[in-house]
């Protein structure tokens, strides 16, 4: 397997955590809005870094990737952090 393919394979692994971490991000923003929450960066930092823990997670656990239980667990992990992020700093 060439470097490149190593990319690519593990960019199409961890691109549904990116995504979700995007789509988390500006849905937060948008209906949240809360001006005192943390910036952007630092919220997609925290999204991508837990996505990427679940898909690792999943991967590990059902020895196969790709499974509907990992991709369940990425949605409530990354929407359950992003209401902490928004309600962590409100109170604050």
């Amino acid at each position: 397997m060439s470097f490149a393919q190593i990319l690519s394979h593990l960019l199409y692994f961890f691109l549904p955590a990116l995504a979700m971490a995007g789509v988390c991000v500006i849905c937060g923003t948008w209906l949240l809005g809360s001006a005192s929450a943390p910036h952007w960066k630092t919220r997609w930092a925290w999204h991508c870094v837990a996505g990427a823990l679940v898909l690792i997670s999943g991967l590990v656990w059902f020895d196969n990737d790709g499974k509907i239980a990992t991709y369940g667990a990425l949605v409530l992990v990354s929407a359950t952090l992003e209401w902490v992020l928004q309600r962590g700093w409100q109170h604050r």
